[in-house]
């Protein structure tokens, strides 16, 4: 069964403000290469002598790394991704239809598993040695915003959409945007009517995707199978191959290997 975990507000009394104050620190240091004590300490309104601490605990406990004055994270944290991401039964089995998939279609696919009200790409594939990948694996997207995320919406029990709309908000990230709730609830109903849903520049300038939802035996979106590139490239091939069965072939292969398992 696959749920929507949104954590509710809770009293400071249930939150360990020293865990929030290493993850901010950590987030922090996620957005750059590597940065002092006291960039991060102006940053996060924090006491150098509090960032210090955290960065130095971290460092022990081997996630982060310090060069001279600078701190950045480790590769500790890739193992833990890695090996959250290996324990998923779909990405275990993605790998092939996603590889099929970029050389039907030569641009990037890839596999968006919703996770606390946010699209990660789990998995990504593409031809190419240095693509013009738009977002790393691993990487939170807004579900608003995005093709596979509005797959996604379009097939979770209104409830729980409600409550990720309500705790995630629908910010503006280009003039595409879809930042009316009632626009975007029209949005969903006919992505739902033709299983197929567009991201044409609303998260990136210049940059589409198309993607198809991947749902189990309650009929509930587990993930998402999404194709994306330039918006002109991507354009051409949607007028001269029916991109949409490209996606929903690959969509197929996996869908009946996880109806019943989630």
């Amino acid at each position: 069964m696959v749920a929507t975990d949104i954590p509710a507000g809770t009293a400071d009394a249930e939150r360990a403000k020293t865990t929030e104050t290493s993850f901010r620190v950590i987030e922090a240091l996620k957005n750059r290469d590597s940065a002092g004590v006291t960039e991060l300490a102006e940053e996060l309104d924090l006491a150098k002598g509090t960032v210090h601490k955290h960065l130095n605990t971290l460092r022990q406990l081997d996630y982060v790394i310090k060069e001279d004055t600078d701190y950045r994270l480790s590769l500790s944290f890739l193992g833990l991704g890695t090996t959250v991401r290996s324990r998923l039964p779909i990405y275990r089995e993605a790998q092939q239809p996603l590889e099929k998939l970029t050389a039907a279609t030569g641009e990037v696919a890839s596999l968006m598993i919703p996770e606390h009200g946010y699209g990660i790409y789990v998995q990504r594939a593409y031809e190419d040695e240095r693509p013009d990948v738009d977002v790393n694996e691993g990487e939170r997207l807004p579900l608003h915003a995005t093709a596979g995320g509005k797959a996604i919406l379009s097939y979770t029990p209104s409830d729980e959409r409600e409550r990720i709309l309500d705790a995630r908000g629908l910010p503006e990230l280009t003039e595409n945007t879809i930042t009316d709730p009632e626009s975007l609830r029209e949005e969903l109903r006919m992505i739902r009517d033709r299983r197929t849903s567009y991201d044409r520049a609303e998260y990136r300038d210049n940059w589409h995707c198309i993607a198809q939802p991947i749902t189990n035996g309650e009929n509930r979106a587990i993930a998402a199978i999404t194709v994306s590139g330039p918006a002109e490239r991507m354009e051409q091939k949607d007028s001269a191959t029916d991109m949409a069965s490209l996606v929903g072939s690959t969509v197929n292969s996996l869908q009946n290997r996880f109806h019943a398992d989630y």
